[in-house]
């Protein structure tokens, strides 16, 4: 079967297409013909990494979505044909997190991901495709929508007549828009670009703010909302958007701390929090029991994930250098 892997060289990281031996699945396990895999910035930052720690043929990207096409002994809970999505956390069944889960992340330093046309995973790390998603749509669910489920969700309790703000529009934040949509709770979206900002109050946007435009966004959304500010915040930015949260958030709100996208720096000033009573959460995906719960919620909406573009299974270094990019407006999705 083809695949591609991560590899070191010349101190950089590089991915190279390969041929492989197809796995057999063990007893309780089955193998799924991946039909379609997506991207997430974690996967920048795994191959910008693997040519500092000299990783060596580890099959990328935690998401994917497919066909059951095998099935080891001892397993009852599918069977050939089942549409399947992997969960982002192979071991993270249910219940709370712990951090031996961190080790069994897909496409990870340590365990195989998604990128390769078959792949074998226990029975219990997967979940059922909702009947009215394709492949593509459903492979852009294990990270980026049980995320912002899990946080805003599951966690965060956002419901009818909360404030979210949601910063730039990845997937992760169009997943946060959507639910905020379907909820009936407000949506702030902050992003660079006013293209996308109008795409975005097509979805349910209703505060609209170009940071480029508005430097002090926290203070154009305070403003906003008559003083109140944002009962939820998805905090995806890291250092450089952090303290600008912390100033938006309400009184009781929740910053569901997420991404590191503007890279690692100075910690933020976090004594607002007692004063205003609010939480931050942090959230690492979530469980395959947090995986089936949002899948019920899409499957009961009608919701459709967001697909920015579809790149062919031999177009995968362009698929990491659109993401790269940041010009996405959503996932970016490889179908095989």
């Amino acid at each position: 079967m083809k695949a591609y892997h991560l590899n070191s060289h010349a101190g950089a990281g590089r991915l190279e297409p390969v041929d492989v031996s197809r796995p057999e699945p063990a007893e309780g396990e089955v193998r799924i013909q991946v039909e379609a895999a997506s991207l997430n910035y974690r996967d920048l930052i795994t191959l910008d990494r693997a040519g500092q720690t000299g990783l060596n043929d580890r099959v990328p990207l935690s998401d994917g979505a497919g066909v059951v096409d095998a099935i080891g002994a001892n397993v009852a809970q599918w069977q050939i044909g089942d549409r399947v999505a992997a969960s982002f956390f192979r071991d993270w069944i249910s219940g709370p997190f712990k951090s031996s889960y961190v080790s069994s992340s897909l496409g990870g330093s340590t365990t195989d991901g998604m990128l390769a046309e078959y792949v074998v995973l226990p029975a219990t790390a997967l979940v059922a495709v909702p009947a009215h998603l394709s492949s593509v749509e459903a492979a852009t669910l294990p990270c980026a929508g049980v995320t912002a489920w899990h946080g805003l969700i599951t966690r965060g309790g956002m419901r009818k007549g909360d404030t979210l703000l949601v910063q730039g529009t990845g997937g992760v934040a169009l997943f946060g828009l959507q639910f905020a949509a379907a909820l009936g709770a407000r949506a702030i979206v902050i992003s660079s670009s006013d293209e996308k900002l109008a795409r975005a109050r097509t979805m349910g946007g209703s505060i609209l703010i170009n940071y480029r435009d508005t430097p002090d966004w926290d203070a154009a959304l305070m403003k906003a909302t008559d003083g109140e500010g944002a009962s939820h915040i998805l905090e995806l930015g890291g250092p450089g958007t952090y303290d600008r949260s912390l100033r938006s958030v309400a009184s009781g709100g929740k910053i569901v701390q997420i991404g590191v996208l503007t890279g690692f720096g100075p910690k933020p000033d976090l004594a607002r929090l007692q004063w205003e009573n609010a939480d931050i959460i942090g959230v690492t995906v979530g469980s395959v029991e947090h995986f089936t719960a949002m899948n019920r919620f899409l499957t009961d909406q009608a919701i459709h994930p967001i697909v920015d573009r579809i790149f062919g299974f031999e177009e995968v270094p362009e698929a990491y250098a659109h993401l790269r990019s940041g010009s996405h407006f959503g996932k970016v999705v490889v179908e095989f």
